[in-house]
């Protein structure tokens, strides 16, 4: 496969580097110096951090360093969005042809990224740091982090071994068809999977935290589980959702009827059903049944609005041969 690098002369920026901040005025400079040296004596490339509604002066200092660089520039937001938004916004304006998503903390290693853009070379559309070894607290961190991403691998069928690390590389025409918001930004892989990207992963270095504190923890246990059943919707059911609507709302009228039948059957026989539990069983089986079928079609029809009227194709092309 052609190496995305042969693509820079149609485009003044060959990596777009993606920094979401929130926070971290200790990091900033040694930030972007960071970057720069991973990439400056061999691509073309831009550092593009995006500051999701600062508090501790992170917004003031970004300011002053986008001013003084021509490699940086600063986007920020209005607010506080959260890291998925944050993160929309850079691949938004970014305008490379290979783009890098990083955290803002220093844990993530720039010097990885030259490493990511090789393999993305190899041919693939996206490349998932691993962190191999991990420097956070086992408890907190480390055991959730484990469980959460052998659970997402065994529902969604994409075996990676860190979906929660930031640094990432793709292509940018991969991140050109991803729509990113919530807080799906864990769920990158899968949303890239969906898409028809082929995905590897690659071993990179962690370090430590040195400044500032974590925005994750236990807490956020529960929002990442209810975003698994979203994303696990939407890999099997986005074009069809009569299928999954429809299979169990047939399935509880099937179930309804055949109650029903039956009550009618020992009614005519001459057995008093007015008191049996069945009977409300099964008008509730019935309505629920219709239910969800309205639902089905609802949804058919909301998914027929969505991808007529952005003109949204449900597949994707690879390459044509001529």
């Amino acid at each position: 496969m052609e190496s995305i690098i042969s693509n820079s002369s149609q485009n003044s920026v060959t990596v777009s580097v993606v920094i979401p901040i929130f926070n971290e005025r200790d990091t900033l400079e040694t930030l972007v110096n960071n970057v720069s040296n991973a990439l400056i004596s061999e691509y073309s490339y831009e550092i593009i951090c995006i500051d999701d509604g600062s508090k501790d002066g992170s917004t003031s200092i970004l300011k002053q360093l986008a001013k003084k660089r021509q490699d940086l520039r600063a986007i920020v937001l209005r607010r506080n969005y959260g890291q998925t938004p944050a993160m929309a916004a850079g691949f938004e304006n970014a305008r490379g042809n290979i783009i890098i998503s990083l955290d803002g903390d220093m844990q993530n290693d720039p010097a990885d990224i030259p490493r990511l853009i090789a393999k993305l070379n190899e041919g693939y559309d996206l490349v998932s740091g691993w962190r191999n070894n991990r420097q956070d607290n086992t408890f907190t961190r480390l055991l959730p982090s484990k469980i959460a991403n052998i659970l997402i691998a065994q529902l969604t069928g994409i075996s990676l071994h860190d979906y929660g690390c930031s640094l990432k590389a793709y292509r940018s025409e991969l991140v050109a068809d991803m729509n990113l918001y919530g807080e799906l930004h864990r769920f990158i892989p899968v949303l890239a999977y969906i898409e028809g990207a082929r995905i590897t992963e690659l071993p990179v270095n962690h370090n430590p935290r040195r400044f500032g504190v974590s925005k994750y923890g236990l807490g956020r246990t529960f929002a990442v589980i209810m975003d698994l059943f979203t994303i696990l919707f939407i890999k099997k059911f986005l074009t069809r959702p009569m299928h999954i609507f429809g299979s169990l709302g047939l399935t509880l009228m099937i179930f309804g009827l055949s109650s029903g039948i039956y009550l009618t059957m020992i009614k005519i026989l001459g057995q008093n059903i007015g008191v049996r539990p069945l009977l409300i069983f099964s008008v509730l089986l019935i309505l629920a049944g219709v239910q969800l079928l309205s639902f089905g079609l609802l949804a058919e029809l909301v998914m027929r609005t969505y991808h007529e009227s952005q003109k949204r194709p449900i597949y994707r092309v690879r390459e044509i041969i001529n």
